[in-house]
């Protein structure tokens, strides 16, 4: 069989979709395996955010898998990377790791993770060839929410000014850059508003910045028809990092409410140990269980003195 690995192109994009959803589908077992997510996507606005880090895997002109890479500053991550059933078992998924690795490379990422099926030994195997690391498990929880707590010194990206953006990408930054060095997600801020995935919510105080959440919310984004899904959220560390981040969670589920959706997603790494229980005292409840699994095998931001939330699927 000649494999070959190549950029994803436009005019495959729903190929590739169907082939992710009926992998996973297969995967997990579900009766029809391209149900798989449902109305929610993840391949379409991940390509135009950046086509050159996405990659196919092609053999006798059909694509049979995809794998798709997120540049996050000093820390970078790869999925779901996904393989038509009929070609499992026969090096595809590590044909598609490598121009991921590749990609860390070029970009001197410092810290490469991904999400995997905590219950997938096979999987957990192939990562580790490539200098992966399981570490703590990450919980992808959900609440039901009908009415919030109003936060007044919140602000949504989509309400801001040209120069009030630039400031808040700025902020943000410098909060990210704060738990991690080099951890920069102005990219996520910038495509949630530029393809209408959800919008972004700002937390201040009289020091600046408190926290900030980027969410999607909806069909055809990664939360799906009614449901808001916090990409990434992070509140601020040291003196009052708890309260921040219960008030970062109030703008959530006020944004939830605001755009009547009726639930909300979020992932948090159980390393972060107090945010998790955090959420669970607020009605969270899990969903999903994966692991997190690190290169090289170090905590980066997944460590306890940390209130973030993410999800690397």
């Amino acid at each position: 069989m000649n494999v070959s690995i190549r950029l994803l192109q436009a005019n495959e994009l729903a190929t590739a979709d169907h082939v992710f959803r009926l992998a996973f589908g297969t995967f997990v077992g579900l009766p029809e395996p391209t149900e798989f997510g449902g109305d929610a996507a993840y391949i379409s606005h991940r390509w135009q955010t950046d086509p050159a880090a996405v990659f196919a895997a092609e053999v006798d002109g059909k694509i049979i898998g995809s794998n798709l890479v997120t540049n996050w500053g000093s820390f970078g991550c790869f999925g779901p990377l996904s393989v038509h059933p009929d070609f499992w078992n026969q090096g595809v998924a590590q044909r598609l790791i490598e121009p991921a690795i590749a990609c860390f490379t070029q970009w001197n990422t410092q810290q490469a993770g991904l999400f995997i099926f905590a219950q997938s030994p096979k999987h957990h195997v192939l990562y580790q060839k490539f200098g992966f690391r399981l570490r703590f498990l990450t919980v992808i929880m959900t609440k039901p929410v009908e009415k919030y707590q109003p936060v007044p010194q919140g602000t949504k990206y989509s309400q801001m000014s040209e120069d009030e953006r630039i400031q808040g990408i700025k902020a943000a930054y410098q909060l990210t850059n704060s738990i991690y060095e080099g951890l920069e997600l102005s990219r996520e801020i910038q495509t949630v508003e530029a393809q209408g995935l959800g919008d972004t919510v700002f937390l201040w105080d009289d020091a600046g910045l408190a926290g900030f959440a980027v969410c999607h919310y909806g069909a055809g984004t990664e939360a799906g028809s009614n449901t808001c899904f916090v990409k990434f959220g992070v509140a601020r560390s040291r003196t009052h990092a708890g309260q921040y981040f219960e008030q970062l969670l109030d703008l959530c589920e006020e944004l939830t409410v605001t755009q009547k959706m009726t639930r909300l997603v979020a992932g948090v790494n159980t390393s972060r140990d107090e945010a998790y229980h955090r959420m669970l005292a607020r009605g969270f409840r899990s969903e999903k269980i994966g692991v997190a699994m690190h290169k090289p095998n170090e905590p980066a931001y997944n460590r306890p003195d940390v209130f973030a939330l993410d999800d690397w699927r």
